[in-house]
């Protein structure tokens, strides 16, 4: 029985302790740059126009995922967020210019609001300086979707073709240590097609597979996202 108590103790100590830990969010945004290497060089140009239409409108699946996120998938972690308005209106945030900036026009990176669009993916500059920035957390994490359309079945100069959504949430601690970065993908129910080896490209077709593929992207994380992160505890 005394032993029984003491572990109780010990795991009543430690979800206290882990309770107490706060992560930054310092950057949450899509890229409209699909990618079309699936589906051949052709088809660079026709990937480059889409991300400068303006009716190829992330926003709403941003927002979406962005409210699945904080909503859902933040109660699983181990750890609390700071609120988002500390992060996102901190003026030294919004006037943080980012080394690797995620490409080379704004009008490509599609952001939660208040955010500003920030890759991790290069050295560890842009973690140190978020660290710097948010001294009270304990740790700061970097979330981004993009999207890559993929062949599908077809003969001749006909296929289908199918919207592949991606993410990726990665978690660094006070020491600028990766504790955790979750990759995921799921392809969409709907479908698009190719006319004479060239995908179709109307936002209006593109956009409802997109939206299809990160609707079975978020199912995939609702299922997994507790499993994925349940040791990142001991890491902060």
């Amino acid at each position: 029985m005394k032993k029984l108590l003491s572990l109780l103790a010990v795991v009543l100590i430690a979800t206290t302790v882990n309770a107490q830990k706060k992560i930054a969010v310092v950057t949450f945004f899509a890229d409209k740059q699909v990618d079309m290497s699936d589906v051949g060089m052709d088809a660079a140009t026709l990937a480059a126009d889409l991300a400068d239409e303006p009716t190829f409108n992330l926003k709403p699946l941003v927002d979406k995922f962005h409210d699945r996120f904080f909503n859902e998938y933040a109660k699983k972690f181990p750890f609390e967020l700071l609120p988002e308005a500390q992060v996102t209106g901190n003026p030294e945030y919004q006037n943080f210019k980012p080394e690797f900036a995620p490409g080379s026009t704004a009008e490509r990176y599609v952001t939660a609001d208040g955010y500003i669009a920030i890759n991790h993916n290069y050295g560890r500059k842009n973690e140190q300086d978020m660290l710097k920035l948010f001294k009270e957390a304990d740790g700061v994490m970097f979330v981004f979707i993009t999207f890559r359309m993929n062949k599908g079945f077809g003969v001749g100069g006909t296929a289908t073709t199918k919207m592949q959504a991606y993410t990726n949430i990665t978690l660094y601690n006070k020491e600028g240590k990766k504790v955790f970065s979750i990759n995921e993908n799921a392809n969409s129910k709907k479908t698009g097609m190719m006319v004479g080896g060239v995908p179709v490209m109307d936002p209006d077709k593109v956009l409802p597979m997109c939206e299809s593929a990160l609707n079975e992207l978020m199912e995939d994380l609702d299922k997994r996202i507790a499993k994925i992160i349940e040791k990142s505890a001991k890491k902060l």
